[in-house]
């Protein structure tokens, strides 16, 4: 297994993180957010590229409404906390090694469901 790389990543731009309503206004009330309940447990806030979300969501987040997508910048993360590591079938993806501050959040759009259950993923900066 390949070690970790930390950012920069070879592709610029934002990464994204799924988040329940509450856990969006957990985050702005506190200014910073540790992560999920699967967060927590791996050592790291999970995130995606914008390319990785439609997996993020079919794997993790299937038919579960009441979500947004947050565009998290990595310029205001702390620094050295984002490390690009193997993950689904060896692509890498973005892990946060701090919380989530909610500094670094671009916006948060919603993630309706369709008539089939899947989620709609509004359009966001492409990474």
């Amino acid at each position: 297994m390949s070690a970790p790389t930390s950012a920069p990543h070879p592709v610029p731009g934002f990464v994204y993180k799924v988040l329940s309503m509450d856990d969006l206004d957990l985050l702005r009330r506190a200014g910073a957010w540790s992560g999920s309940a699967d967060d927590r447990r791996d050592g790291f806030v999970h995130l995606s590229t914008r390319a990785q979300l439609p997996g993020t969501l079919a794997r993790h987040f299937a038919g579960r409404a009441g979500l947004v997508v947050a565009e998290v910048d990595p310029e205001g993360l702390p620094a050295g906390s984002l490390r690009w590591e193997p993950s689904r079938g060896g692509a890498l993806f973005p892990h946060l090694y701090a919380s989530l501050p909610a500094a670094a959040l671009r916006r948060a759009l919603p993630l309706p469901l369709d008539a089939a259950g899947v989620h709609e993923i509004p359009p966001l900066e492409t990474t």
